[in-house]
């Protein structure tokens, strides 16, 4: 069974169980039905940054980060639960706000895009930057 766990500050107005339903479907579409768990965390632009620069070295915000179970540390990461973690993955709200704008999306649309983008990354699928 796949878990999906959606953190968001109440401010942040996405549709946590939307969110949960679609990255389910999608990573069992991608063939993935084994026992583990997946974390989604919506944050600011300040909390963003303060994860680029710790994990990749980097100040600026990006609207997507995902970290494999492997590369989480510190007090980032969730605590251990009783089944196996593909990963977090943690996206820029402010950052959606403005690209769904920009794209003519729904919020909840352009945050659901930007998951299933991270969970890809999650299984190990990269891009060029």
């Amino acid at each position: 069974m796949i878990r999906v766990y959606v953190k968001k500050q109440s401010k942040f107005a996405v549709n946590a169980p939307m969110i949960k339903k679609e990255l389910t479907n999608f990573l069992e579409g991608k063939g993935l039905v084994s026992d583990f768990s997946v974390f989604v965390s919506f944050v600011g632009e300040k909390v963003m940054k303060s994860i680029a620069s710790k994990y990749l070295g980097e100040s600026s915000v990006h609207n997507v980060l995902s970290f494999p179970e492997s590369e989480l540390r510190g007090e980032f990461k969730y605590p251990k639960n009783e089944t196996s973690t593909l990963g977090e993955i943690v996206i820029c709200y402010p950052e959606i706000l403005k690209e769904a704008n920009d794209e003519g999306k729904l919020i909840d649309n352009k945050a659901i895009e930007l998951v299933k983008h991270g969970a890809l990354h999650l299984m190990g699928e990269h891009h060029e930057n």
